[in-house]
């Protein structure tokens, strides 16, 4: 397809996010590098939404909408795309695929398409909504979701869910990969952190668990697995993340006789340095999107092992390729597991090829392709 089609090089993205979530992360690695290839990028922006770009490269602009929900931007939206006719409108999350849907339907600019990215099952979503709001939450989106003709999903499982609970054509849903991993970590190994655990002289192999100290990451499940491992090998656990489980989860340790074993971190900046150092990454979720967390781990030639919970995990390690998958709440499995791997870990070169699609550079490049839209914007 000719780049003459393709004379305005403009891409709006409008998300309504929390700053912190996995989406902002991509979207805080997408940005700079679209715009590096040329493209103008327009960010549209809900007020105390993410993204919050902590500098705003050449070529970006930050468009404030005026108001601080996302229903009411849709005016402010349908005004933008009247003005400026972007040659794509890329949104995320279903209140703001509703909203932008709205917004370019009344402003009748069709050289502009819209583009959605979605990142969770769609019957993850309803499964702890009442039975009334979860049957019209689904009848609303099969009267909204198949009528686009490009469609994003983070992994086949996301995709498999638009098609059999939404009623999404095949062809019009594609598996595109988010851009995670800077292509940095492939190669350079962090400076090691300090914490004695990580001493380079340490003789007890050091398993890592990262994400927020909630109900779904099941860290009893992880506590439980890493009592059983200490069993068959003694070894130490770091947690990184901070949330209203804490407590709980240290008398858990306590109870297991793990306490002196265990250290929680809280949150911390330098998580690419504990899981670069660390023998292995354990990840006990219960559901999940896109598990970047697997993929960093992946990156830095760390072993994995993981729940099979829907459904990033079964994606990332491609059917357990790349680490072993376990049952959810299984905590011997996820003990045993977490043993053999660091018995038998697999090459770094290995697990590095799993988190290749995700490198920031070669995801743009499949979200172009998917768009059709050239490699690069910037003059011959």
């Amino acid at each position: 397809m000719s780049d003459e089609k393709y004379s305005n090089k403009r891409l709006a993205i409008f998300l309504g996010t929390s700053g912190q979530s996995g989406v902002d992360r991509a979207a805080l690695n997408l940005i700079p590098e679209l715009a590096r290839r040329g493209y103008q990028i327009d960010v549209l922006k809900v007020r105390e939404h993410g993204p919050n770009l902590p500098t705003v490269p050449d070529r970006v602009r930050v468009i404030d909408l005026g108001q601080s929900h996302v229903y009411p931007c849709v005016f402010a939206v349908w005004k933008y795309l009247r003005e400026f006719r972007p040659v794509y409108l890329l949104s995320d999350k279903d209140r703001v695929n509703r909203t932008a849907r709205l917004a370019h339907r009344w402003s009748g600019v069709h050289e502009t398409r819209h583009a959605l990215w979605v990142g969770t099952p769609i019957s993850l979503e309803m499964a702890h909504r009442p039975e009334r709001k979860q049957r019209r939450f689904m009848n609303r989106a099969r009267s909204f979701y198949p009528k686009f003709e490009c469609l994003m999903a983070d992994s086949p499982g996301v995709r498999d869910d638009y098609i059999d609970n939404v009623g999404v054509a095949p062809d019009r849903i594609k598996v595109v990969p988010r851009p995670v991993i800077p292509n940095s970590l492939f190669s350079d190994k962090p400076a090691r952190p300090d914490h004695p655990w990580l001493e380079a002289d340490a003789q007890e192999p050091i398993v890592v668990a990262v994400g927020e100290l909630s109900d779904g990451k099941d860290y009893p499940t992880l506590l439980r697995a890493f009592a059983h491992l200490n069993q068959a090998q003694p070894a130490r656990l770091l947690i990184i993340g901070k949330g209203k489980r804490l407590q709980v989860l240290r008398e858990l340790a306590a109870s297991l006789g793990i306490a002196d074993r265990v250290d929680f971190l809280g949150f911390r900046t330098d998580v690419y340095a504990f899981i670069a150092h660390a023998d292995l990454l354990a990840h006990s979720s219960v559901r999940e999107g896109l598990s970047f967390v697997l993929l960093e781990a992946l990156a830095c030639g760390t072993p994995v092992v993981a729940t099979d919970c829907p459904t990033g995990p079964r994606a990332v390690l491609q059917h357990g390729k790349y680490g072993p998958l376990v049952p959810v709440g299984n905590a011997q499995a996820l003990g045993e597991a977490m043993h053999s791997t660091l018995r038998k870990p697999l090459a770094a070169t290995v697990l590095q090829e799993a988190a290749r699609p995700y490198e920031i550079q070669a995801a743009a490049a499949a979200l172009l392709r998917t768009l059709q839209l050239p490699d690069s914007a910037r003059p011959a």
